[in-house]
């Protein structure tokens, strides 16, 4: 038997490779199983090339919890290592890459590549560690054994079938790494798509019954090995080996809680300038802006690293689902965040950019279903136009913009639909759009009987979207239809005739801003049609877009703090109310009769709430007796 000290300056490496390389305990099963990964796919390398004169065969891990004993096994079936090997690469470039680590980032984290460290994060849960390892070179098997400190024993063992075996003597603090269904939870998040079968146990599986077997006869069962994870999952397949079928499944598989099919994928597979797997998919989002759970997953290797994908994925596809996986992608050691990188730029301008073709090409291939999807798909398509300026210049192919009357335009489609007619007096092409059609029905209807077309924009994002389409698009102003009457909105600069003379609408305007005596509303005569409402209730467009960009945080950088309601009560001069207003003698029949007319036009808009709605609707039953 072999005694050593590893040769290391720091009197006991341990503590500090708990301290600095790993926050989280837990990932100490990961790596040693990705380890024991590497060391079979090398083997598979080796016999391919005919280096290794071995019989590849179907190697599997086993990960094995001995509780009598408090030992947690890892056995792979991969190269081996001989006792020469583990001198050098466990003893030597390991420690000392970890020496080395300790040393030079005790205030920042470095990037894997240090041969071997996740090895040593066996002594996170630990205080011994043995490893029984047998090469596929003709080797005496060798038995290495570790107790945290820089004292180590390698003697030969009895092991006869290649591979290595680690077995992890847990601590008293770690004995729930001895639990089942702890050490399950584990190898399901971090190992549930690693490239080789991991065997946890054994199942019962019930054998068919076979042809012509009698009607009473029972099924046999069998007892099997219990592998959890799946090796070959859909993102490491070609898509054209892939059904539809196949990407609903591994949606299912991916969130398995989740009862809604997604509404379609993107395949991405990338080998140059970086490599680049996976499959995202858009569930049925609605204006549904939660990404807090069934985030996209992020792998390297088959290895799980994180849901927190941010920087790699835009922020608009962080509403999306699915997986990433990158060899490619600049980690701290522990693999528990992203580095600071121009390959991670690359990579999220790469995805942008896949998007945006899959994008244009659905809708392409079939418009109508593109279609019925959009109000499922608008807000990421929306944040992305917002956020991402090479997927906005793209946008224009697949961005729909519905009307309230059901019809879907793309930018250069609504553009030759309106531009004519919705012209005003300055060259301004003014859009007019929706965002509530119930609410705004009677706008809508007046702007309809021009023959105007109201856009339906109803997500939470719209205020930010429009800011982004007036800045970019020439001679384009956006208006919700309610913000003023439609001739103020589009204005034709066309002759008004006005039955009152300029003296009587002087005298109109005093009388109702005294009646309705509310700071909230600013009175505007108008000189209307007869058939129009007597007054109608409006909120100026910039006062109304402030307040929505502040409810969805954008205001804020204006240093304004929160804007108070102010509304417009526009009152038609034409109509037989104004004239009847002006008639009365008997000042309280007058005022009661604008209170009257105000609670209608705010009962229009949903303005009446409270006591006013209780108040309006006990007056007018007495109206009624």
């Amino acid at each position: 038997m072999n005694k050593g000290s590893i040769n290391v300056s720091v009197e006991n490496i341990f503590p500090l490779i708990k301290k600095f390389l790993y926050s989280d305990h837990e990932i100490f099963l990961r790596e040693l199983v990705s380890n024991a990964t590497d060391a079979t796919l090398k083997l598979k390398h080796l016999c391919n090339i005919g280096e290794a004169k071995v019989e590849y065969g179907e190697p599997k891990i086993e990960v094995k919890i001995n509780k009598e004993n408090s030992t947690l096994h890892i056995i792979d079936q991969g190269l081996g290592m001989t006792a020469e090997e583990v001198e050098k690469y466990i003893n030597q470039v390991a420690f000392s890459g970890a020496e080395e680590f300790i040393n030079q980032h005790k205030d920042a984290d470095g990037i894997i590549g240090h041969f071997g460290l996740g090895f040593y994060s066996a002594f996170m849960v630990a205080d011994k560690v043995e490893i029984i390892t047998k090469s596929y070179k003709d080797a005496p098997a060798a038995h290495w054994t570790c107790d945290g400190s820089p004292e180590f024993t390698l003697d030969v063992a009895d092991k006869t079938e290649r591979g290595t075996e680690i077995i992890l003597h847990i601590a008293e603090d770690s004995k729930e790494f001895l639990d089942e269904w702890k050490i399950r939870e584990l190898l399901t998040k971090y190992n549930k798509f690693m490239p080789v079968p991991i065997k946890f146990g054994t199942r019962k599986e019930t054998l068919p019954l076979p042809e012509g077997a009698a009607e009473d006869a029972k099924p046999e069962e069998i007892e099997v090995d219990d592998i959890i994870n799946n090796p070959t999952p859909a993102w490491t397949k070609a898509p054209s080996d892939l059904k539809e079928e196949d990407y609903a499944n591994f949606y299912r598989e991916l969130y398995p809680m989740q009862f809604e099919d997604p509404l379609f994928h993107i395949h991405l597979n990338v080998d140059y300038p970086f490599n680049l797997t996976g499959i995202l998919f858009f569930p049925k989002l609605g204006n549904n802006i939660n990404i807090d759970k069934d985030k996209i997953q992020l792998y390297q290797n088959q290895v799980f690293v994180t849901d927190e994908v941010k920087g790699i994925v835009p922020d608009f596809l962080m509403l999306l689902r699915g997986v990433i996986d990158s060899p490619d992608i600049p980690l701290n050691v522990s693999r528990s965040y992203l580095q600071a990188d121009g390959a991670v730029k690359k990579i999220s301008a790469h995805i942008t950019k896949k998007v945006a073709d899959k994008m244009a090409s659905l809708m392409n291939q079939n418009r109508e279903d593109y279609e019925q999807k959009w109000n499922d798909i608008k807000v990421v398509i929306e944040y992305g136009m917002i956020t991402e300026e090479k997927f906005f210049e793209k946008s224009d192919k697949f961005a729909l913009y519905p009307t309230t009357d059901g019809k879907y335009f793309t930018w250069s489609e609504l553009e030759a639909e309106i531009k004519d007619i919705q012209t005003d007096k300055n060259g301004k092409m003014v859009v007019l759009y929706a965002t509530d059609k119930d609410a705004q029905d009677q706008y809508i209807q007046i702007a309809n009987e021009k023959g105007y077309k109201v856009l339906f924009l109803d997500s939470p994002i719209v205020p930010h979207l429009i800011q982004k389409l007036e800045g970019t698009k020439e001679n384009v102003t956006f208006a919700r239809v309610d913000a003023d009457h439609i001739n103020n909105l589009i204005d034709k600069d066309e002759v008004k005739i006005s039955k009152l003379s300029e003296e009587d609408k002087e005298k109109l305007k005093t009388q109702i801003t005294e009646g309705i005596n509310d700071k909230s509303y600013t009175v505007q005569l108008e000189d209307l049609s007869a058939s129009d409402a007597p007054f109608i209730i409006t909120q100026s467009e910039f006062m109304r877009r402030m307040k929505d960009m502040q409810a969805t945080g954008g205001a804020g950088m204006f240093g304004m703090g929160n804007f108070p309601d102010m509304y417009n009560l526009v009152v038609n001069t034409n109509s037989e109310l104004a004239s009847q207003i002006l008639a009365k003698d008997n000042d309280e029949d007058k005022k009661a009769t604008i209170a009257h007319a105000l609670d209608l036009a705010k009962l229009s808009q949903g303005l009446l709430k409270g006591k006013e709605l209780t108040n309006f609707i006990n007056k007018s039953f007495e109206a009624l007796k």
